[in-house]
C-alpha cells in the first residue's frame, strides 16, 4: 500500500462529512476529529463546495488525512484532485474514475459490493475497496466469505456502520478503516465540538477492542515469586494458576515474575483482537514499540509487543485476542 493507503490503514476511521456551511465550521470540525484521535476526513461531493473544503482543509491542516467521497464523475474526480485530495472515494466501481486517478498518483478506493464488482477492481490494480453499502449487503459476514476466493483486496465498509456494530467489522482483520458519521453523530450542524471529540475517542476505542488481560509483578528471584503468589492466593480467596521458567500466574489476572523484567514494578498486558491494526494506530500518532520485546507465533505472526515508555513504573504491552 502507498503511504496514504497506510495512513488511512493506521488510522483506521473514516469520517464521512456531508454537510458543511463554512471555513469556520471546516476548521471547528478538523479541530474536533484530531482532538479525538481521527485525523481524517472524507468530504463528499454531495455538497457544494466540497473541493474548496478539501482546499481549506489540505492548506491549513496538513496533518490531517483528506479526501474526496461520493466521487461520481471523471469532472468531480479532476475537481478533487485539483483542490489536493489525497484520496477519491466512489460508491460504485466506475472504471474511468478508477484510470483518472491512477493517471494522477492519487489513491482511489471503488465502491463494490458483490464478487464481480472485486474481480473488475483487481483487474484494475484496485487493492483497497469501499464495500458499500455494507449493512445492508450483508455485513461482516459478506466480507468475510469474499476474503475467502479474493486474498489481495482489503475492505473498507461504509453504510449503516455505527457505535453498536462497528465492532463486528473491525473483528475482520482485513477491514482497514471503518466509514461513516458514526462518529459525529447529530453534532455536526449545532458544532458541538467537544461532542465530536468524545464520539471519537469512543470510536478509537472501539475499533482497538482493548482488554485488561493481566498485571505482572517484579520480585528479585523465585522463592520471592512463590511468597508473593500464596500471600496474594490466600488474601484474595483466588487459585494458583499456570507456572512456568519466568513467572507463576495468580488464577489468570496476576502474573509474578520470578526476576525483574521489564518495568521497574512489572508489566500491565492488554489484549486487542487486531494487534497489527492497533500498532498501526499507535504508531501513527507517534507512539514507539520495543521491537526487541515482539514475540512471534508458530506461523510467524506477531502476537505481543511493549511500548516503549513505562508509566508509573510499569511496561505496558499488547498482545493478541
Amino acid at each position: 500500500m502507498g503511504t496514504v493507503a497506510e495512513r488511512v490503514a493506521a488510522i483506521s476511521i473514516m469520517p464521512v462529512i456531508s454537510k458543511l456551511t463554512s471555513d469556520e465550521e471546516c476548521e471547528g470540525l478538523a479541530k474536533a476529529l484530531t482532538a479525538g484521535g481521527v485525523p481524517a476526513m472524507e468530504i463528499t461531493f454531495r455538497m457544494e463546495g466540497a473541493d474548496g473544503y478539501i482546499r481549506y482543509v489540505r492548506e491549513h491542516f496538513p496533518d490531517v488525512l483528506a479526501g474526496a467521497g461520493t466521487v461520481l464523475t471523471e469532472a468531480q474526480a479532476e475537481k478533487a484532485v485539483e483542490a489536493g485530495a489525497q484520496f477519491i472515494v466512489a460508491p460504485g466501481l466506475n472504471p474511468q474514475i478508477v484510470k483518472f486517478c491512477q493517471e494522477k498518483g492519487v489513491d482511489v478506493f471503488p465502491g463494490v459490493a458483490t464478487p464481480s464488482e472485486i474481480e473488475q477492481a483487481m483487474e484494475l490494480g484496485i487493492k483497497i475497496v469501499k464495500f458499500f453499502p455494507a449493512e445492508a449487503s450483508g455485513g461482516p459476514a459478506a466480507i468475510k466469505a469474499l476474503c475467502g476466493p479474493y486474498k489481495g483486496i482489503n475492505f473498507m465498509p461504509t453504510g449503516g456502520l455505527n457505535l453498536n456494530n462497528i465492532a463486528g467489522y473491525y473483528a475482520v482483520e482485513r477491514v482497514i478503516a471503518c466509514g461513516g458519521s458514526f462518529m459525529l453523530g447529530g453534532h455536526l450542524a449545532d458544532q458541538e465540538w467537544s461532542e465530536v471529540t468524545s464520539l471519537c475517542k469512543k470510536s478509537v476505542r472501539t475499533m482497538l477492542g482493548l482488554k485488561l488481560a493481566h498485571v505482572g509483578i517484579n520480585t528479585p528471584d523465585a522463592e520471592n515469586a512463590g511468597r508473593t503468589v500464596g500471600a496474594l492466593t490466600e488474601l484474595l480467596c483466588l487459585d494458583r494458576g499456570k507456572e512456568g521458567n519466568s513467572s507463576i500466574f495468580v488464577d489468570s489476572c496476576v502474573e509474578v515474575m520470578k526476576k525483574s523484567c521489564l518495568g521497574a514494578n512489572g508489566h500491565i498486558g492488554f489484549t486487542t483482537p487486531c494487534l497489527d491494526r492497533a500498532i498501526r494506530y499507535f504508531r501513527e500518532r507517534g507512539t514507539t514499540f520495543d521491537e526487541a520485546s515482539a514475540k512471534y507465533g508458530d506461523d510467524g505472526g506477531l502476537t505481543a509487543i511493549y511500548f516503549t515508555d513505562e508509566i508509573g513504573g510499569f511496561a505496558i504491552h499488547l498482545a493478541k485476542a
